[in-house]
């Protein structure tokens, strides 16, 4: 559930990660520190909650048939935990909806950007396009290779589009004097909607496929 903005706390615009610890866990879990910046986090709704899990079990069993075939392998499907940016500190960090990283050497270990190969957000009608593109651009500038968007539908209990975004570190074809805001940004790979039978099929970052039956609400 989000937290009414009524009801936030008067915190100061940044932060440090000790100080944010010292917040009362219902404040807390309710806010990332973009470069030690205060950014308060839309929970969502119950929907919003349901769907984030489903797409987590999907990529774990996938992460787990893919480590079978290639033991060489070592995957963490995850959801709602915290990436910190840097190879150190703690005070630059978001929470994506889901997420596969890399096996951490040693338990309870902080999950650094540099581990995670795919970052997930589920969109619901409340967000804002300029909230969406201000994570996604996080995401790409920290070198994560994979980000996924799943829509959901405005009138229905339902997801309406799945989307697979590839990382594209070049840079793109643009006229003379122009130059990207971002040196790395994401492309869409894939996109499925319900039109697509067979579900969500893709084969990157490793074999994925999660058919329709397993998202529902």
């Amino acid at each position: 559930m989000s937290l009414p903005r009524a009801e936030r706390p008067d915190l100061p615009d940044y932060m440090t990660w000790e100080e944010l610890e010292r917040l009362p866990e219902e404040i807390a879990e309710h806010i990332e520190l973009w470069k030690g910046r205060v950014v308060w986090v839309r929970r969502g709704p119950g929907e919003h909650q349901i769907f984030t899990a489903r797409m987590w079990t999907a990529l774990e069993r996938s992460a787990r048939k893919d480590m079978s075939a290639n033991p060489q392998h070592c995957w963490r499907a995850n959801l709602e935990t915290n990436v910190f940016f840097g190879p150190n500190g703690k005070s630059d960090f978001v929470t994506p909806d889901f997420l596969v990283h890399r096996c951490l050497e040693s338990p309870y270990q902080d999950v650094r950007a540099a581990d995670v190969l795919l970052a997930g957000e589920v969109i619901s009608p409340s967000n804002t396009q300029t909230d969406i593109e201000a994570k996604k651009g996080r995401y790409a500038s920290a070198g994560i290779p994979w980000y996924w968007e799943v829509s959901l539908a405005r009138e229905a209990s339902a997801i309406a589009t799945v989307r697979a975004y590839g990382l594209e570190t070049g840079h793109a074809h643009l006229p003379d004097g122009v130059h990207p805001l971002r040196a790395a940004n994401y492309l869409v790979v894939g996109e499925w909607t319900h039109d697509n039978p067979n579900g969500v099929e893709i084969d990157f970052p490793f074999p994925i496929y999660i058919p329709w039956a397993e998202l529902e609400y």
